[in-house]
């Protein structure tokens, strides 16, 4: 699991972020990322969002305790989530298919 790396009070991910997808989901790890697909557009920082509340949704947790650390422009993401450990990161961020 290279996409998930321990930080302070929480875990941090590195996503791959394919905006404009036909749904919203996880794919699959690529490369040292987990790369997630989301519908939204990546105009305004509408993916950006659309990632936050999803990965909040999918990890069962409050959207403020997920938190874009950096990547806001580009595909490669880092996000810090609260209270995140690996176990519950590799259970409840398994690829969709």
């Amino acid at each position: 699991m290279n996409w998930y790396s321990r930080a302070p009070d929480g875990g941090l991910l590195k996503i791959r972020l394919q905006p404009r997808a036909g749904r919203t989901e996880v794919a699959a790890a690529h490369g040292d990322a987990l790369r997630v697909r989301v519908a939204a557009p990546p105009v305004d920082g509408a993916a950006n969002r659309a990632l936050v509340r999803f990965l909040a949704r999918r990890l069962r947790l409050p959207r403020s305790a997920v938190e874009l650390r950096s990547g806001h422009r580009g595909r490669v993401k880092s996000v810090w989530v609260r209270g995140l450990d690996e176990r519950t990161a590799a259970g409840l961020l398994a690829p969709d298919r």
